[in-house]
């Protein structure tokens, strides 16, 4: 029985598309898909295509720079599809291609459980924070 150097077993796990393993691809897409701007982006698509212009308003926040990058990133990845209809002004819609609507299922969850889910977040934020602080004065004045 041979011996394999962790060399090779990082190899073997790289190839078995481990997310786990820094430089496997499936890290790389799990880093991409896990911008918040991707996440919006997707949930808003879900509901129907939409023009650039109509993303950028319903998107809270996203510059056009970053709305612009996240759309072209989706593209490559074949998770969003552009079709341009020659207009004056030229008409760009984005949809979502199947592979992006599995995808866009799973972060639609992600997001109602955030809408269902914030209020209990903020109390614990508030417990944690409140027991930190007082933490920090008991620390205080024991010196």
């Amino acid at each position: 029985m041979a011996t394999t150097t962790a060399s090779q077993r990082r190899e073997e796990a790289r190839t078995a598309y481990n997310a786990f393993m820094k430089g496997c691809p499936t890290n790389l897409l799990l880093s991409r898909i896990s911008d918040k701007w991707v996440g919006l982006v997707l949930s808003a698509l879900k509901e129907r295509p939409q023009r650039y212009s109509d993303l950028g308003r319903r998107i809270a926040g996203v510059s056009q720079k970053m709305l612009t990058q996240t759309l072209r990133t989706l593209e490559r990845d074949g998770l969003v599809s552009r079709t341009v209809t020659p207009s004056v002004p030229v008409r760009v819609d984005y949809a979502l291609t199947p592979l992006g609507a599995s995808l866009a299922t799973l972060f639609s969850a992600v997001k109602e459980w955030a809408e269902e889910n914030i209020e209990e977040v903020v109390e614990a934020r508030e417990r944690y924070d409140a027991e930190a602080e007082a933490q920090v004065r008991a620390e205080q004045e024991a010196s």
